[in-house]
This record gives C-alpha cells, sequence and structure tokens, in this order.
C-alpha cells in the first residue's frame, strides 16, 4: 500500500494567538510523533501547491473568495467570527490546504498512491459556500470533491467526517447533491448549531451523546454508515479527520481512543477497497491536544499503510 503524505511549511504561517487552540503546533505535534514511530520514513512525501482561483470558485462564489481576500490584514490580526481570526498569511495557508487535497486527488487518480493524508492547516469543514467560520477560510475537502468530479470525472463521492464537530460547511456546499455522500459523527447537542437535523438524503448523521465511548461510537458508525456506504458504492473516499472526539481532548467531551481512529480509519479503507479502487484521501480538521493528536494520526496513517495498529 503506497500512502502519500501531503504538507507545505506554508501551513505555520498562519496563527491567530498565542492562546488560540487551532496552533502552528498541532503540524509539528504530528510530524514528531510520525517521525518518532518510524512511519513519516514509510510514506511518499510531498509538498502541497496552493489552490488555483478556479479549483477554490468550485465551492466558493467569487464574490465570497474577493470579499475573504479584503479582510486580510497587512499586519496584526483581525478577527472574522469569535473562533475565526486571520493574520496577513492566513489565506496563503489556507490555499496550500485546500491545494494539498486536489494533488491528493491527483495523485489517487494517477496510481501514483493508493490512499493520501493531507497533514495541513487552517482545518476546513465549517466553511460554508459564503462564510468563514469555526477556525476554516475554505473547506478543504469539498474543494478535493469537486476537483474530483471536474478533471477525473468522478461521479460518487463519499465524504467521511468523523470531528467531533459536525461538518456543517461541507453540508452546505453538497446538500441535496445526489452524487456526493456526506456521514458525519459529531457530538450532539454541540457548536456549529446548523444542520443538525438536516433532512437531506444525501446526509448521514450520526449525533452522539457527551460520554460516547469506543463500544457505542462504533456501533453507530456501523449501523448509520455502513448501509449507505454499501448502497452508494463511492468511486471515491475522502475522509475529513478530526481527532478531537479522542477522550483527552478539552474542546469536547466524546470518549474516543486511539485505536478507533485505525478502527474507523481501516473501515474507510474497506469501503474503498470495495468500490473505489482503493482510493482515499484523508485531510486533517480538529483535534488539539497535542499528545492525543499526535498518537491519534500515528493510528490514522498505521492504518492507511496497512500496518497493525499495535505493530
Amino acid at each position: 500500500m503506497i500512502t502519500a503524505y501531503i504538507t507545505h511549511p506554508d501551513c505555520d504561517l498562519h496563527h491567530m494567538g498565542p492562546e488560540h487552540p487551532e496552533s502552528p503546533l498541532r503540524l509539528e505535534a504530528i510530524r514528531a510523533r510520525l517521525a518518532l514511530a518510524g512511519l513519516l520514513q514509510q510514506t511518499m512525501q510531498s509538498e502541497a501547491r496552493q489552490a488555483t482561483e478556479e479549483e477554490l470558485a468550485r465551492v466558493h462564489p467569487l464574490r465570497h473568495l474577493r470579499a475573504l481576500d479584503k479582510c486580510v490584514p497587512e499586519s496584526g490580526i483581525v478577527t472574522l467570527d469569535s473562533d475565526t481570526l486571520m493574520n496577513p498569511n492566513s489565506l496563503q495557508a489556507a490555499r496550500v490546504a485546500a491545494g494539498a487535497v486536489v494533488r491528493g486527488v491527483d495523485q489517487v487518480y494517477r496510481r501514483q498512491a493508493d490512499n493520501v493524508f493531507c497533514a495541513v492547516r487552517p482545518p476546513g469543514h465549517h466553511a460554508e459556500a459564503t462564510d468563514a467560520m469555526g477556525f476554516c477560510f475554505y473547506n478543504n475537502v469539498a474543494v478535493g470533491a469537486a476537483h474530483a468530479r471536474a478533471k477525473y470525472g468522478a461521479r460518487r463521492i463519499a465524504i467521511l467526517d468523523f470531528d467531533v464537530h459536525q461538518c456543517n460547511g461541507t453540508i452546505d456546499i453538497f446538500k441535496n447533491d445526489p452524487d456526493v455522500l456526506i456521514c458525519t459523527s459529531f457530538q450532539f447537542p454541540f457548536y456549529p448549531w446548523r444542520y443538525l437535523r438536516s433532512e437531506w438524503h444525501n446526509v448521514v448523521n450520526t449525533p452522539l451523546e457527551a460520554g460516547t465511548d469506543s463500544a457505542a461510537f462504533r456501533r453507530a458508525i456501523e449501523d448509520d454508515w455502513l448501509p449507505a456506504l454499501h448502497a452508494f458504492k463511492p468511486e471515491l473516499v475522502l475522509v475529513s479527520a478530526g481527532f478531537d472526539a479522542h477522550r483527552e481532548d478539552i474542546m469536547a467531551e466524546l470518549c474516543l481512543e486511539d485505536e478507533d481512529y485505525y478502527w474507523v480509519t481501516h473501515l474507510a479503507m474497506e469501503i474503498a477497497a470495495l468500490y473505489a479502487d482503493n482510493r482515499l484521501v484523508s485531510v486533517l480538521e480538529g483535534g488539539y491536544d497535542l499528545d492525543s493528536l499526535g498518537r491519534c494520526a500515528e493510528a490514522h496513517l498505521k492504518a492507511l499503510l496497512g500496518q497493525p495498529f499495535g505493530g
């Protein structure tokens, strides 16, 4: 199994102040853990490139992109909402984050890799078509999905999101699109407080109560996601990989363990193997406790590489 690892140093240029949990330290924690475990060296490493305006505009209207550009400060930090702040380099980092998923899609369709992990930030799954929010500016996974359709004619794309927060942005962009299946597990009730009870046929919501443990999480995923995925038969599997449902992450109150991320990644890979010729591209979303974030990324990458969890 060839696993590509895509990142870019420009992702570190975006910061929202010393107290903000979505910091450049997140990527350093992942890199350090994967290097220590000897996994980084087993991947095909490459740099992301910036997403083009055309690639971004497939999911975000041009007027919105222009409005975001106008918000960029010459110095210091400006506030878009209570959670989402921007420095002079934030959109540069965001374009690289979205471009990483585009490159990952290219790699799996060109058979350069079986699967891909994009270790990038800022995250993207809260970014709606015309609204940056929840630490997110562009919807990275949506940009990748739109690229797969435009460049490779992908018709059935599954987006699996196991972040502790629901992917309101991804739903906003693809709601009622029969060629995109969105499966999202999340703590309920919880941020982002919108789309939590959506009735769209292509959205599989898996709300989880505070305190949900490994066994309950796995049961819910098997009951909710697997029937929908087998019926849908995706040609491409995209993963919004948020690791903030871990029991050590103080941002929320779910109680997942490291091995749950190995398990759910392996489940996604089985779907990709059955229907998508192994094509799977994963992109980092949440995860704010640095120690557990590194361990969960290690579990995720071990699964992608086809290695046993304990090995």
